[in-house]
């Protein structure tokens, strides 16, 4: 197996690791205050958000699977001057400030200040952007094949940048309270 993509298992492993930790961990010590985490979301929102997050992790495993398995580490190209290094960067842009995020709300809950506020903010945006990169990347990717495992790999990508990049980004961080 290619370098490439034994550091893209390891950054996904290491990444995943700490992001279900964060989130394991976060609840744990603030037991019974998981609905906080929704803030000022109305109801509505809430329920649409339980069918995007299911398709958004359903589409993580679809173009993990791409990834991993149909593209070639030494053919990828992205324009002129990127190739599998890029998706290993963006992978590392959605998991680092994924595991961030529930500590950091958990902290603004208990002890709100504008600097965590924007922290909070500032962690969303980098993964809804880092999601919008990995399906920009996966359009100008030059492999395309199997078709069946791109096109899932697209749509997975598309359905993760719903939730992150808007749903996340924009749609939950609107509602949650600023106190």
């Amino acid at each position: 197996m290619d370098i490439s993509k034994i550091i893209f298992l390891v950054i996904n492993v290491l990444g995943g690791v700490a992001v279900l930790g964060s989130y394991a961990i976060g609840l744990m010590q603030h037991p019974g205050k998981g609905l906080e985490l929704w803030g000022g979301v109305p109801k509505l929102v809430q329920k649409i958000n339980l069918i995007t997050m299911p398709l958004a992790a359903i589409g993580y495993l679809f173009f993990a699977y791409f990834i991993l398995f149909h593209l070639d580490a030494k053919k990828l190209a992205f324009g002129n001057s990127y190739g599998f290094e890029l998706i290993n960067v963006i992978f590392i842009g959605i998991l680092l400030p994924s595991a961030i995020w529930m500590p950091l709300t958990f902290l603004w809950l208990d002890r709100p200040n504008p600097l965590t506020w924007w922290g909070v903010r500032i962690v969303l945006f980098v993964v809804g952007l880092a999601s919008l990169a990995l399906l920009a990347a996966l359009l100008g990717s030059n492999i395309r094949e199997p078709a069946w495992s791109y096109w899932l790999a697209v749509a997975g990508a598309a359905a993760f940048f719903i939730q992150t990049g808007i749903m996340d980004a924009f749609i939950w961080a609107a509602w949650f309270p600023q106190k």
